[in-house]
């Protein structure tokens, strides 16, 4: 008996089988998603100054996952700043299910 039969007739490949596509699932749906947290007006340069708007307070967490695409220069309330990201990387930034927003940091900040 093949392994894909096996697997298809135990109720623990089953199991496993539902959740590996229930995990790439929501995979595909972060990626889909990233697309539309990102704002349009960003100017046409190739680094660009975001802030990145959370539901929540940022964290000590949420401020090293975010200095692997530049400079955090700052948070404010639910925002983190980030200044120098290469805008390639923008959906990368966007892709996590706790970021609501990802926009251009405004010139006088």
């Amino acid at each position: 008996m093949s392994l894909a039969r096996t697997a298809l007739t135990s109720t623990k490949g089953r199991v496993v089988l539902g959740l590996v596509a229930a995990y790439l699932g929501w995979q595909a749906w972060l990626t889909a998603a990233a697309g539309g947290k990102i704002a349009d007006d960003f100017p046409d340069r190739r680094r660009v100054n975001v802030v990145v708007s959370l539901p929540f307070t940022p964290e000590r967490f949420h401020v090293l996952f975010f200095q692997a695409y530049g400079r955090v220069s700052g948070t404010t309330d639910n925002a983190v700043e980030i200044r120098g990201v290469q805008k390639q990387d923008l959906r990368a930034i966007a892709r996590p299910y706790w970021v609501r927003r990802v926009e251009p940091l405004p010139q006088g900040g």
